[in-house]
């Protein structure tokens, strides 16, 4: 979905050519990637009874049990303590075969469900046991690298082409999945686009190991933005990052509360803190920053990647929290 982003109510006029890619429905982006790894498993065991296993914050872990559900395959979910109780129950409306709650991170979720979940039903059952990557895995990066041929295509009727790429993109990060296959997806068409990752000050693993220039373990999750909760990136994310066509900045939670909240007021969609990372970017402007020369005429794609954990009530508590 693609569609322009009004004027601020602050008064500063965003890009009036600047795009929205959405997918704001939580799973919608992770289910490119998550979803094209079920299926890629699927196909890769067409006679054989599949029982899918993940560990998220819970978008990764709604587009597993989907996807799977579409399959026709089970799908049991492990998430952190952190998770709300509103994702669990959406798990389990979903059909997820099972939700276990463990850990207070998702490393310590993924190990539980490696160590404890995924070897008891073997015992219990014998089922083939197919362990889903939330972030970490090429079929993943290959699925939600889809987005930018789509953008492409989009922004090039807008210019009477067959493509035209984006000037600059602006995505939130949390294990790197989506970032990855965002940037594997730039790198395949040859452009010159500007990439700008986004993270929340207490989960910002990404900019603290690009300021290391490796591989940083952030010791726990402070930040509200839960969905971004990976207290380490995977490699081929810091790899991406590190290269010159990438920035990655950290914003606060009360920024991009207040993004969520300007941005359910222009655009009448509600979107978790996790997304309002990166609309922060433009409601905070903050791009003048990041990028040399912006000019009006620019094209900018913010992925709007995340609503899944998030409702009216959760967003009206942020308010009054961080008083907006």
């Amino acid at each position: 979905m693609s569609s322009p982003v009004a004027p601020s109510s602050r008064g500063e006029l965003l890009h009036d050519t600047c795009q929205t890619q959405g997918e704001s429905s939580g799973w919608a982006n992770q289910s490119r990637g998550i979803g094209n790894f079920i299926l890629k498993a699927a196909e890769r065991n067409p006679d054989t009874p599949v029982h899918f296993f993940i560990s998220s914050g819970g978008n990764a872990g709604l587009a597993a049990v989907l996807a799977a559900q579409t399959l026709g395959h089970p799908c049991s979910v492990v998430v952190p303590t952190s998770c709300k109780p509103y994702m669990i129950a959406k798990l389990k409306v979903a059909g997820a075969h099972e939700v276990v709650q463990h850990g207070a991170s998702w490393r310590e979720a993924d190990a539980h469900l490696k160590e404890v979940v995924m070897k008891k039903a073997h015992e219990q059952s014998g089922v083939k046991g197919v362990y889903v990557p939330p972030f970490d895995g090429e079929d993943i990066w290959d699925g939600a690298a889809t987005m930018a041929e789509e953008w492409e295509k989009q922004l090039g009727v807008l210019e009477g082409k067959e493509k035209a790429a984006a000037d600059v993109v602006i995505c939130s990060v949390g294990g790197g999945g989506l970032f990855s296959g965002l940037c594997q997806g730039i790198e395949a068409s040859s452009s010159k686009t500007q990439i700008i990752a986004v993270e929340t000050k207490g989960a910002d693993s990404l900019n603290q190991s690009v300021k290391a220039k490796y591989l940083v373990t952030l010791p726990g999750i402070t930040s509200i933005a839960t969905s971004l909760g990976a207290t380490q990136v995977c490699s081929t994310a810091l790899a991406y990052a590190l290269e010159d066509n990438v920035s990655s900045i950290v914003v606060t939670d009360k920024e991009a509360v207040s993004a969520c909240l300007m941005f359910a007021e222009e655009e009448r969609m509600l979107v978790e803190p996790a997304c309002g990372a990166s609309l922060a970017v433009i409601y905070g402007d903050m791009l003048k920053r990041v990028v040399e020369d912006v000019r009006e005429d620019m094209k900018v794609i913010v992925v709007v990647c995340g609503g899944s954990t998030v409702g009216l009530e959760m967003l009206m508590k942020f308010k009054g929290e961080f008083e907006l």
